[in-house]
């Protein structure tokens, strides 16, 4: 049984873009081209890179964070730019395997700018 599309929740985690948002492209496996990704219903799919800081542990420390590449099924339009921090709506992670390696597809409804939270006075 493969584990797919199993919701994840980032609440405290900082999530800042490394590469704008833009369209997902394929190889089509007939005229070996790069082509534009699209879900089952033929929606158009999109991808963003994000560097994921995880929150502090139990000691206040946090983690060194990692790079994630994810699939966006919703266009996030214009207006991100590398270095904002940003919230993803609906996020899931996929397992994968191949003759090749396996790891971790992530994928989410849409991209969102945080929300800044006011600080007390």
């Amino acid at each position: 049984m493969a584990l797919s599309n199993i919701p994840v929740l980032l609440d405290g985690y900082t999530l800042q873009v490394t590469e704008i948002p833009t369209v997902k492209m394929r190889i089509d496996e007939q005229s070996k081209q790069e082509v534009p990704a699209t879900d089952r219903e033929g929606a158009q799919l999109f991808t963003v890179r994000l560097f994921a800081k995880p929150p502090a542990g139990p000691t206040g420390r946090r983690g060194k964070g990692d790079e994630i590449a994810v699939t966006l099924t919703t266009d996030p339009g214009d207006g991100f730019e590398e270095g904002d921090r940003v919230e993803l709506v609906d996020p899931t992670v996929s397992m994968w395997s191949n003759d090749f390696g396996a790891g971790l597809s992530f994928r989410a409804v849409a991209l969102v700018p945080r929300a800044r939270s006011v600080a007390a006075a």
